[in-house]
């Protein structure tokens, strides 16, 4: 069961950026990214990779099968933000999105444990 929850909260977390795909104006309400730019396809192909990421996180709730690529997707995901955001700056626009990556780290150790750990 607390496998599903952790699954599940990161599903949660990848879930806003996810939805941008389906809802592009929000991109520009999540990012303040004019849709007349080039960097808005960008963030929109962003979205996809945040519905593939989000989509593997509530496969791997389900399906134990699918938790160790899923857990690698997940934590290329959060890790690589995490990275790039302490690189940058921490820039204050963007410390929403590295607190919700922070505060999914525990749930993704537990996955990542979970999913390597001899059965």
């Amino acid at each position: 069961m607390l496998d599903r929850i952790a699954w599940l909260l990161l599903a949660l977390i990848h879930l806003a950026p996810a939805l941008a795909f389906f809802r592009p104006a929000m991109l520009t309400r999540l990012y303040a990214v004019d849709a007349q730019s080039p960097t808005f396809l960008l963030l929109h192909h962003r979205a996809a990779l945040f519905v593939v990421v989000c989509t593997l996180c509530v496969w791997a709730a389900f399906d134990p099968g699918t938790r160790r690529a899923a857990s690698v997707a997940a934590a290329i995901s959060m890790l690589s933000f995490l990275w790039l955001y302490w690189q940058a700056g921490s820039p204050p626009s963007l410390r929403t999105i590295a607190f919700a990556d922070l505060a999914g780290l525990p749930f993704l150790a537990i996955v990542v444990w979970r999913a390597f750990s001899p059965a």
